[in-house]
């Protein structure tokens, strides 16, 4: 046993025991009979560094894991890291343009680009890797995974080759989220909306009869060069006789009819809205209604976002190639010019070309610029047919999303799914294993030479050149990672004959084209070695749909079972005052930053006491701060029990004890264990870490060591009794097993601290809660003491009591039982109130103080001057009634109230319930004084 420093170093320890723990093979599941358990981790980027998303979200994955490591099962924590498609070609690329002189991507072959990157991966990429360790996570790193390593590149290519072949990949024209800055397609997650004032211009559309016009607004004007359609609603009576009649487009006179849809509201506007279907995706779905297939759908911008010609050819010469900024003024000088521009008229009666408008713009979040809906040629799942079985999954309960309140979100998506764009015009990913023969048909293979065969010989194929959005392959992580599809022992689901290649799938909407993987009854046979179904997922709520969904959908379709039981939803860490962390607001917070500051240990302490399920995290480094002094608590209760013989439990089982202050700790150590338990089965983290603390900091340092603490007796101490010490190793060593799972590095210290071990803490077994030495008569007996104590505290401190005045302690109307806890507990009450029990009544001026029947009377003459006192409390108590009422009116001011900043309302109301309680406080305090 090493003696410990007088100062807790978290620094000292952190990097010393991880390195131990990685280094011993501690992080691999070898249990080979005990019962698997297992977690992936969200795959962060391969470019990524630590946030504080990811540390709440890794603290969380890794308290689960420990704990399963603990209650003795194989646990495994699969991790990873992402390709991260789009960024990791910027990094790169930024690189290239850096070097004297700058090179470019298209300076070389594609190979040589995809070299050049694996390049930066094996020497730069992988930096959070690192950091995670930092933060302690028990990741199984001898089997790290990353998404195009060969194994996990050849199951993407299965997949894809699979879906196709069932129908369910497809190739289509369809509009995307187009960024003309990185030339690709990108996701809703990669886009940020901004408002930006613009503007809201109302034109005009001649009828083609010449017998008036028809008049819509717009805020992108210079798109109604590509105008297909004017939309009208049937129900709106001003339009009724303009259905199917058709409008002249100014500038370019093309002809365009009015149709019927519900799209326009007979409400907004002039009731009369422009159909663009090549560039709106409310426009899109309407001409779909109207019949217009995607190949007729006009496209007036080429991949950079500039004017192009449309197939009529009517777009004037002087427009083409301007920008969509260029071209919308151009065009509204046009329509000005022509007389198809209508005047705004402000309130002052002054005429604008335009309506100033606050607009909602789509921004690419890495590139910068306008993100445009683009109709281009895409591959797609049919996202409608695997989400059916997903829909199931949750509904039967095969997967528990926690909280349930992301159900009815979840559903509502689902419900409403819409085909799945999964390619990207990237160079850095999975090639897409398609091959287009001359004419453009697709031969979908996961080799060239299986595409050969598919098109014949002599055919000329030529490869697709986009890669596959990062989403389709982490959307396998949970069996991918597992080793499928080699060790794979669920074939994957085949469709029925008839169906052509390339085609969505025929299946009805709400139907299944296989049979059902559900059936009645959750499957309890494992596949992968016991490792498919994970047993939880654990990731951010804002990538339920753009990774949890994707994942049950593949999995239920080509494992034919859920890829998770239980997937738990964590909000978002906010800064301290409730906003969202960026760094445009400057607010974002550093968690290796924290990490140096205060350690490991008081971060992860603060994200799982801070975990509520449903909220948000509002980031308060003044709480990581009061963890640190938790651990340091901890710290320095080891080393009083290192001073005073208190060494290692060498049993599970709770010690035999008499005395009752050693019942009762150990009634409290089980109620404890009880609670966390209960708390992690359900994944109340906040719950199980608060658990912990109050019992560690409260019930066993603040009053158990006081309690058993030796007394002075003339000039030497006495010392802890054999019992005693026995109970006190027990309980500490409960508590750093309860505790790992949460601060690990500490108590792994204070564990080999203790005295010798045979095994590290990391693989210690979990506290049994053991009901058999419950003692209810020796808890209730120091559950007394204790609020006697604090009940005499309390007077003493309000009433300016000298803290080394010794006090005669009188009592009324106290039972037998009291009376004879009273000359029980005689030494701890001297000890720890500096008071002894003294018979008769007490004379003169006294506090009281009542504990469950019994009154107990301080007499305070000579001790204190009364007549003193008694002012200052009433004093006091004026002006903390001031104050509070003050407060009050404040907060019943309705104008306060709506017009003042939220944080300065909270304030109030904070203040205003301290304010209220320091009255009350000091009120009782007057009144113990009679």
């Amino acid at each position: 046993m090493s003696e410990l420093p007088k100062t807790f170093d978290p620094a000292s320890i952190e990097s010393r025991w991880y390195a131990h723990w990685e280094a011993s093979g501690q992080f691999r599941p070898d249990r080979p009979n005990a019962e698997p358990w297992t977690i992936v981790n969200p795959p962060p980027n391969v470019t990524g560094s630590l946030h504080i998303g990811h540390a709440l979200d890794n603290t969380l994955q890794d308290i689960l894991t420990r704990h399963a490591r603990l209650k003795g099962k194989d646990a495994l924590w699969v991790v990873g890291t992402d390709h991260a498609g789009i960024a990791t070609q910027m990094v790169v690329e930024r690189q290239m343009g850096a070097l004297t002189p700058p090179q470019k991507r298209t300076d070389m072959t594609r190979e040589e680009f995809v070299a050049k990157v694996w390049a930066w991966k094996e020497e730069s990429g992988g930096e959070i890797t690192q950091q995670l360790r930092r933060l302690g996570c028990s990741m199984d790193w001898a089997n790290e995974r990353f998404t195009m390593d060969p194994g996990f590149s050849k199951a993407v290519l299965k997949v894809f080759v699979d879906l196709h072949k069932q129908g369910l990949l497809y190739r289509d024209k369809r509009l995307v989220n187009w960024d003309p800055g990185l030339g690709t397609a990108i996701s809703d997650l990669e886009v940020e909306t901004r408002e930006i004032k613009g503007s809201f211009w109302h034109l005009r559309y001649p009828l083609e009869d010449g017998s008036g016009f028809i008049e819509v607004a717009t805020t992108r004007p210079e798109t109604m060069l590509a105008d297909m359609a004017v939309a009208v609603n049937a129900s709106d009576e001003r339009y009724t006789a303009l259905i199917g009649k058709q409008v002249k487009l100014p500038i370019t006179g093309r002809l365009i009819p009015i149709i019927a849809d519900d799209h326009a509201d007979p409400e907004l506007g002039s009731g009369a809205v422009k159909i663009t279907p090549g560039h709106d995706f409310n426009d899109f779905e309407v001409g779909k209604r109207a019949g217009t297939a995607a190949g007729s759908m006009l496209n007036m911008l080429d991949a950079k976002a500039r004017v192009v010609q449309v197939s009529d050819g009517l777009i004037p010469e002087e427009l083409l190639g301007l920008t969509t900024a260029e071209a919308r003024k151009a065009v509204v000088a046009r329509l000005k010019d022509e007389g198809f521009l209508i005047a705004h008229v402000d309130k002052d009666g002054e005429e604008h070309d335009a309506e100033p408008r606050t607009i909602q713009t789509p921004y690419g979040d890495r590139s910068g610029v306008v993100i445009e809906p683009w109709l281009t040629d895409q591959w797609y799942v049919d996202a409608k047919t695997l989400a059916q079985p997903a829909i199931e999954a949750v509904q039967t309960g095969a997967i528990d999303i926690v909280p349930k309140t992301w159900e009815k979100t979840f559903f509502n998506w689902m419900d409403n799914i819409q085909p799945w764009c999964v390619s990207r015009q990237l160079w850095w990913g999975h090639q897409i294993p398609a091959w287009f023969g001359p004419d453009g048909t697709p031969y979908v293979a996961e080799t060239e030479a299986e595409a050969q065969a598919l098109a014949g010989e002599g055919v000329t194929l030529t490869r697709d050149p986009d890669v596959l959005d990062t989403w389709f392959s982490s959307a396998l992580w949970p069996f991918a990672t597992l080793g499928w599809p080699e060790e794979a022992t669920v074939p994957s689901p085949l469709r029925g004959e008839g169906q052509g290649e390339g085609q969505p799938s025929s299946a009805a909407p709400g139907t299944t084209p296989y049979p059902d993987p559900l059936p009645a009854g959750e499957r309890e046979q494992k596949q992968l070695g016991g490792r498919y179904p994970n047993d939880v997922l654990i990731s951010g709520f804002d990538i339920l749909f753009f990774w949890n969904a994707r994942m049950m959908m593949q999995g239920l379709h080509f494992m034919k079972d859920v890829p998770f039981r239980t997937l738990y939803l964590h909000g978002l860490v906010r800064a301290a005052d409730g906003a969202k962390m960026s760094k445009s607001k400057g607010n974002v917070v550093n968690p290796l930053g924290l990490i140096d500051t205060y350690g490991a240990d008081a971060l992860r302490f603060f994200m799982a006491a801070m975990e509520s399920q449903g909220r948000d995290i509002k980031m308060d480094e003044k709480r990581v701060e009061g963890y640190r002094n938790f651990a340091t608590k901890l710290w320095n209760a080891a080393r009083f029990a290192q001073a005073n013989g208190i060494v290692a439990s060498t049993t599970l089982e709770a010690p035999r004890a008499d005395l009752a202050v050693n019942k009762w700790i150990i009634a409290e150590t089980i109620a404890t264990v009880q609670t966390v338990d209960l708390a992690l089965a359900d994944y109340r983290f906040d719950g199980a870490a608060n658990a912990i603390y109050q019992f560690a900091w409260s019930r066993f340092c603040d009053w158990y060591l006081e309690l058993i603490k030796p007394q002075m007796v003339g000039d030497e101490r006495g010392v802890i009794d054999d019992e005693s010490k026995a109970v006190a190793g027990w309980v500490l060593d409960q508590i750093l097993v309860l505790l790992h799972p949460f601060m690990p590095f500490i108590t792994e210290e204070l564990w080999h601290a203790m005295g010798p071990r045979d095994h590290d803490l990391i693989v210690a077994q979990w506290p049994m809660a053991d009901a058999r030495s419950l003692d209810p008569e020796a808890s209730k007996e120091v559950d007394w003491l204790i609020r006697l104590v604090q009940e005499i505290r309390t007077a003493r401190n309000e009433l300016n009591v000298p803290p080394g005045a010794r006090l005669p302690l009188h009592v009324r109307d106290a039972n037998a039982a009291t009376l004879a806890r009273l000359e029980r507990q005689a030494p701890a009450l001297a000890r720890l109130a500096r008071v002894s029990h003294a018979g008769g009544e007490a004379t003169g001026g006294a506090a009281q103080v009542v504990v469950d029947e019994a009154t107990f009377v301080l007499p305070l003459e000579g001790v204190i001057d009364l007549d003193s006192e008694r002012a200052r409390l009433t004093k006091a108590i004026a002006a903390a009634e001031k104050e509070r009422d003050a407060l009050s009116g404040r907060l019943s001011n309705a104008s306060f109230v709506e017009r003042a900043k939220p944080e300065a309302v909270e304030k109030a109301k904070a203040d205003h319930a301290d304010k209220a309680a320091e009255a009350a406080r000091l009120q009782a305090a007057l009144g113990r004084l009679g």
